[in-house]
């Protein structure tokens, strides 16, 4: 009844804070956008916005190097031109920020932004935007676009006449023949054939692939708990927290059961943290951050900072104040609050240690499909921490057999150091892709893992130390084993360097197309990136088509390629039998005209590639994650059920067989 109870009170606690923190949609700023005439030849843009008390929304004139600032964008002005820059006609509230470093310039309650623009033809058409950036004290939010659209005829003065001229200047303008009256971009849904939605037909196939993902979500999670226990903020607070609850208690049974609650406790802070990202979030959004280069930089970034902290540049703590008014909580509370009190404490003290692993694990998880992963993920990371502090509860024993701290716990946080450096390369990667910078291709990503991995296995050696480390230069037996994986799996990675697929790296490193130097053969490359191209050559072939919808940031769609693409017979298959057309959703190339399109009853104007393709998939086959394959006739109707990330390569052969097999009766049955 005890433990009912306390998991009763548990269960209320997450509810209410989910409803009060997370209840609401996060927009903070809301924008309108008019047009104010200044004369015959000249207007003003103005974007108007009253912001949320608590938010921000940043000016234009803060530099490239800080925050979103606020920017105006053309994408199509004719007959019209642009007078100076965009300027904010509020007074902005000036502040130093420690973060960035630098003074910034943003306005809080209202803004209005202007844009001065002049006529240079009678008939004009204007397509704008305003870009802006808006942060609180928590939160930010990504770079968001405020749209403005306008065409008409304008009244322009007339121009003087010289001297003794009679001719009076031609003002007429013929709207059948001018091309100052060009309509704005407007793609059908259903430009032909091929893109018709085929999502009822689809729901025909049956698809029985069992979704395992969230498994590995809990299993790696638990196993980043059970790393955590080791390090030196948690390891010395178990046997203090063990004995506590015995001397606490003059009955050993009531002792175990406040330890456990104890435990219980911990989960519950943890798991309550991922479910906050997951309400926050929300589907779109993770899919979203999943493929925004920015995002993925400031990632990169982040891990690049946990990683210095672990190396012992410097220590990431948590104000003092926020810690001791925790501990004043548990001594003065008592009963099941003042377990949780003191559990939050735990919390709090061990964040130096444990918020690099929980940061890297949300960071990890915020690109996975399921908008669960983050709960599931802190759920496994919870248990693997908690773990401990119930066995030795159950079992003080074992504490006299427990190895005591020492040098071993910093030398725990410098391999996980190196660790978050090797995937702050792989975030960071995702944005080069998508804007195709080509700082970070195959070679150049294989080199640093190599340089990387070679390295903390010299450390693990003894050969390196970092100056929080002790004078022991020994070398333990788990010590040497471990530096002996990783320098052999240094140099397993070296082949890479001449184009070896590196199977077991397949999911972090570039795909295999920005590598410069390629000595393997027998790969799967995509014969189109243009789905109109590619369909066009179906029907010139006869030949059907598997559409691979994908991204540069898709972890899944990287394992696929390297797991299940790479067998001779999906190979045989793909590059015989079908066309396979790859279309990358976060594709950040312009598009040569931006096009609007009517989605679920409202506009949307597609500016990108990925804009384009991400569009496709949603409307002609219902779906918004990668990987996704889908089997089509040259025509666009379906073969198959859709199949997205599975690495069984029986199953994946089967599907392409069932796909050809069923082209061929199509053709059949044609007159």
């Amino acid at each position: 009844m005890y433990m009912k109870n306390f998991l009763l009170s548990c269960l209320l606690l997450i509810v209410a804070t989910s409803q009060t923190v997370f209840g609401q949609i996060m927009e903070p700023v809301h924008f309108s956008s008019s047009m104010k005439e200044l004369s015959d030849s000249e207007a003003e843009i103005i974007f108007s916005a009253t912001i949320d008390p608590g938010w921000h929304v940043y000016s234009t004139d803060i530099g490239d190097e800080g925050p979103i600032r606020a920017t105006f964008n053309a994408v199509k002005m004719e007959g019209v031109k642009t007078v100076g820059s965009l300027r904010a006609t509020t007074k902005p509230v000036e502040k130093y920020d420690e973060m960035f470093g630098m003074p910034l310039r943003f306005f809080e309650g209202k803004v209005t932004f202007k844009q001065k623009v002049k006529f240079t033809k009678p008939q004009y058409v204007i397509d704008c935007y305003l870009e802006y950036g808006a942060c609180n004290d928590q939160n930010c939010l990504p770079p968001t676009q405020v749209a403005f659209s306008k065409k008409g005829v304008q009244s322009l003065p007339q121009p003087l006449q010289k001297e003794g001229s009679s001719e009076a200047p031609d003002t007429t303008l013929n709207p059948q023949t001018s091309d100052l009256n060009p309509q704005p971009s407007t793609l059908n849904p259903q430009p032909s054939q091929t893109w018709t939605p085929v999502i009822e037909e689809l729901k025909t196939f049956e698809e029985k692939a069992a979704d395992t993902s969230l498994w590995a979500v809990f299993l790696w999670s638990l196993l980043g708990g059970l790393i955590a226990v080791v390090t030196p903020c948690v390891w010395p607070v178990i046997p203090m927290t063990v004995s506590f609850f015995l001397k606490r208690n003059k009955s050993r049974s009531k002792a175990i059961r406040e330890a456990l609650t104890y435990g219980a406790s911990i989960i519950v802070i943890y798991v309550a943290v991922g479910l906050a990202v997951t309400l926050i979030s929300g589907p779109s959004a993770l899919n979203a951050l999943s493929t925004n280069a920015w995002f993925n930089v400031f990632l990169a970034l982040l891990l690049v900072v946990f990683a210095a902290s672990f190396f012992g540049a410097f220590e990431l703590t948590l104000p003092a104040s926020w810690t001791t008014k925790m501990d004043q909580k548990s001594e003065s509370t008592t009963g099941l609050l003042s377990i949780f009190f003191m559990a939050f404490t735990l919390v709090l003290v061990s964040f130096s240690c444990t918020g690099p692993i929980i940061g890297f694990l949300l960071v990890a998880l915020s690109t996975q499909e399921s908008i669960v992963a983050p709960t599931i993920g802190m759920l496994g990371f919870a248990i693997g921490l908690a773990v401990p502090f119930a066995l030795f509860a159950l079992f003080p024993s074992l504490l006299k057999s427990a190895p005591k701290s020492g040098g071993w716990m910093n030398q725990v946080k410098v391999v996980l150091g190196f660790v978050e450096l090797a995937f702050a390369l792989k975030f960071f990667s995702v944005a080069d892709l998508a804007y195709g910078w080509h700082l970070l291709d195959r070679e150049v990503f294989v080199s640093l893992w190599i340089v990387i991995f070679a390295l903390l296995g010299i450390y693990l050696l003894g050969w390196l130390k970092f100056p929080h480390d002790d004078d022991d230069r020994r070398t333990s037996v788990p010590r040497f084993i471990l530096a002996l994986a990783s320098l052999s799996f240094a140099v397993y990675m070296v082949p890479g360097l001449w184009g070896a697929p590196l199977k077991a790296i397949s999911a972090f490193a570039p795909p295999m197309y920005t590598q410069d130097f390629n000595l393997y053969g027998g790969s799967v490359e995509a014969k189109f990136r243009d789905y109109d191209e590619g369909m066009a050559f179906a029907r010139q072939a006869g030949k059907p088509v598997m559409v691979d919808f994908t991204g540069f940031g898709c972890v899944n769609c990287r394992k696929m390629e390297a797991a299940v693409w790479t067998d001779p017979q999906v190979q045989d298959l793909l590059n015989k039998e079908y066309v396979l057309i790859s279309l990358y959703v976060d594709d950040k190339t312009p598009l040569a005209e931006p096009i609007t399109v009517t989605e679920n009853g409202q506009q949307r104007i597609l500016r990108t590639v990925g804009d384009k393709w991400s569009y496709l998939q949603r409307t002609k086959v219902g779906a918004n994650t990668q990987p996704c394959y889908v089997l089509l006739t040259a025509d666009g109707k379906p073969l198959e059920g859709l199949r997205s990330y599975d690495e069984d390569i029986e199953k994946y052969v089967k599907f392409l067989r069932s796909g050809l097999e069923n082209y061929r009766k199509t053709k059949k049955a044609l007159p």
